[in-house]
């Protein structure tokens, strides 16, 4: 099918978009809603603008550009090297991530390690920079296991936690770093209730507060994680 509509996961999504802005102040909520014409954008905003009571209004302005079949690994990756440095203004702080690294750095050296080819390091640094998060970033293409094993190796870490949203990387730092506390966290609300629990992950917490108070509880131990 050349234009899909949504599944169940996607209309439960579509629903927790709506109920998420229907949550907002009145001076915050749209006053329009605005799709792409394929079937599942449309049906994605169908229950926001039901909800308001407007209509939906089409603009193929706001469409996905398509990928081509025959796409490359390297050729995704030229163009994921030319949005990255070009879009990471856009992405906004998620609640309460700040204070929580200020506070976890008091008790240990903090890396983020971001799925991105080295040349957008710097752009990575400084985009985090603007939200007041200052700490070394390094680059990594693939699974997180071996890099997150050599900087645990580095430091000399006899402790060690490992934070990501994706369960790929949680099953890869498992296998290449057992030894490492690895906590799955989802910490965009809208999106953390529709994405199952990392199955290779020691616990799943999405509010940075309370992951804090557990990522500080593990190098309080003192005690590396369980092996399998």
């Amino acid at each position: 099918d050349e234009d899909p509509g949504l599944d169940d996961a996607g209309r439960a999504q579509a629903e927790a978009a709506r109920d998420f802005l229907l949550s907002l102040p009145d001076e915050q909520r749209p006053l329009r809603v605005v799709s792409s014409p394929l079937r599942r954008c449309r049906e994605t905003a169908a229950p926001t603008a039901e909800a308001l009571g407007v209509e939906i209004e089409i603009d193929p302005g706001v469409g996905e550009i398509p990928t081509p079949s025959a796409l490359t690994a390297e050729a995704m990756w030229g163009y994921l090297d030319g949005f990255f440095p070009a879009q990471m203004d856009r992405q906004t702080l998620v609640p309460h991530a700040r204070e929580a690294l200020e506070a976890l750095s008091d008790q240990a050296d903090i890396v983020i390690l971001t799925n991105l080819r080295d040349h957008c390091r710097e752009h990575r640094i400084a985009q985090l920079d603007t939200h007041g998060i200052v700490h070394r970033v390094e680059c990594n293409q693939g699974g997180k296991g071996r890099p997150v094993a050599q900087l645990v190796e580095e430091h000399g870490a006899s402790v060690a936690v490992f934070v990501d949203d994706l369960a790929v990387h949680h099953q890869s730092v498992a296998q290449e770093a057992p030894h490492v506390f690895r906590l799955h966290m989802v910490s965009e609300p809208l999106l953390a209730p529709n994405v199952p629990v990392a199955p290779h992950a020691h616990a799943r917490i999405d509010d940075w507060r309370d992951a804090q108070r557990w990522i500080s509880a593990r190098f309080a131990d003192g005690v590396p994680a369980p092996r399998p």
